[in-house]
């Protein structure tokens, strides 16, 4: 089992510029070494004859099929248009 010490504890907070206390370094060696421990559990595993696999289950594609169907006219589209020109939509500026 690969216990986490304080100073990594120090290490890993100092890269994401964490100010932590010497108490809170402590707490977390601790629980970080209990997490390690816990996930060393799965060396335990008869794990040979098993494939590997990205999902759980088997997941399929769940979207609908795509039909074309009527849409509204580009009249009816731009007929509560606060403002229109030419056909489309018209909207303020954002470049200079």
């Amino acid at each position: 089992m690969a216990d986490i010490s304080k100073d990594q504890v120090k290490h890993v907070a100092g890269l994401a510029r964490l100010a932590i206390t010497e108490d809170e370094a402590d707490m977390f060696a601790d629980h970080l070494s209990s997490i390690i421990e816990y996930a060393e559990q799965l060396n335990e595993l008869g794990t040979e004859n098993v494939e590997p696999t990205t999902h759980v289950l088997d997941l399929k594609n769940v979207l609908r099929k795509d039909d074309p169907k009527e849409w509204i006219s580009k009249e009816e589209a731009l007929k509560n248009a606060p403002d229109k020109q030419d056909g489309y939509f018209r909207v303020p500026s954002i470049l200079e």
